[in-house]
């Protein structure tokens, strides 16, 4: 899309060219693992947006937490009167995926709603933010897939979206070197944005909203990742069906991110990386582009990683890596088989 179109795009979200409560209402989909107190302020936020005049329902689903997440937000939810709010309770925890696509399902099944916002449990909405996304969306019919701006824990912006991941890219990434990182600009995965609303590959799962057009036509989560990479597949999906993928600026939504995992967390360098991230980054490249580009993607990400652990080693600096990040990259990412 041209930059005019673009600049546009942005100049209607901020008000001039738009009801403030457009009519779209939006469900949200949580998908909790034993972090129901954080679901709970997730929550609250979400109420405090409709008591502003937001046109929305909450759909939780627990994925067999067994932690008494459950029935804390049962409780929580009887007790607030959200009854804007259902729980679902799975009978067995098949990833983030598998938990977004039994939300998708409830949606579609038991409201009208015109979009459904995937939100982490580990998420707060700002305030006005579910009337700005659903003004984006209801102005831009061909967003299938829109993501919101991110704070991160202690407020600052997390302004990032993505490209698809690609053999260049995983070199870039791995090296973390500032000459490399220039040369291959163009190729990085992660793209800091402008403040511009902004037509992108794709955009991060903890703040994910999808038009009900596009999930009727069947686009779904594949529940072979358990977790990571779902979301960067899902988006590829639903650009091969012909829809548009949107970063979206005036949205905001607070992250604080990992808490479910780990992964993320500010000390996530002293944990091991878990098997399911490798599985999900294998299934990405071989299921999309085939074995000899995911093998390609593998040697130039341990190409550079190595060549790192050298310039790390020559400047005398500590680790920062989790531990045996590459024997694991090795043994449960390049040489590990797909499963079936």
């Amino acid at each position: 899309m041209s930059g005019g179109m673009t600049e546009a795009m942005s100049g209607g979200i901020s008000g001039r060219n738009f009801r403030r409560e457009p009519d779209f209402p939006i469900d949200v989909v949580i998908v909790n693992y034993r972090t129901g107190p954080l679901v709970v302020e997730c929550l609250s936020s979400l109420d405090a947006e409709r008591r502003s005049g937001a046109r929305l329902r909450a759909i939780v689903v627990d994925n067999d937490s067994r932690d008494g997440s459950a029935e804390l937000l049962q409780a929580t939810i009887a007790r607030e009167g959200w009854d804007w709010t259902t729980l679902v309770r799975s009978p067995t925890n098949g990833g983030f995926g598998t938990g977004c696509n039994i939300g998708i399902e409830h949606a579609l099944r038991d409201s009208e709603a015109r979009g459904v916002w995937l939100l982490n449990p580990d998420t707060r909405v700002m305030p006005g933010a579910v009337n700005a996304l659903a003004s984006f969306m209801a102005a831009t019919p061909r967003a299938g897939i829109v993501g919101t701006a991110l704070l991160l824990g202690d407020g600052s912006p997390w302004p990032y979206a993505f490209r698809f991941p690609t053999v260049l890219g995983e070199l870039e990434r791995a090296l973390r070197w500032g000459p490399a990182t220039r040369l291959l600009a163009g190729h990085m995965t992660a793209r800091r944005m402008d403040g511009r609303a902004q037509q992108m590959d794709w955009v991060s799962g903890a703040s994910m909203a999808v038009r009900r057009e596009a999930l009727q036509q069947g686009l779904r989560f594949d529940e072979d990742y358990f977790l990571y990479y779902e979301e960067t597949d899902f988006c590829r999906e639903a650009k091969a069906r012909g829809w548009q993928c949107w970063y979206a600026p005036r949205p905001t939504v607070l992250h604080v991110a990992g808490q479910s995992t780990g992964l993320t967390a500010a000390d996530a360098h002293a944990r091991r990386v878990p098997q399911y991230w490798f599985a999900s980054r294998r299934r990405y490249f071989r299921k999309n582009h085939g074995w000899a580009y995911a093998l390609a993607a593998d040697l130039a990400w341990v190409a550079g990683h190595c060549l790192h652990l050298v310039k790390q080693q020559l400047r005398r600096k500590p680790r920062e890596d989790p531990p045996r990040l590459l024997s694991d990259f090795v043994w449960f990412g390049m040489l590990a088989p797909e499963r079936r």
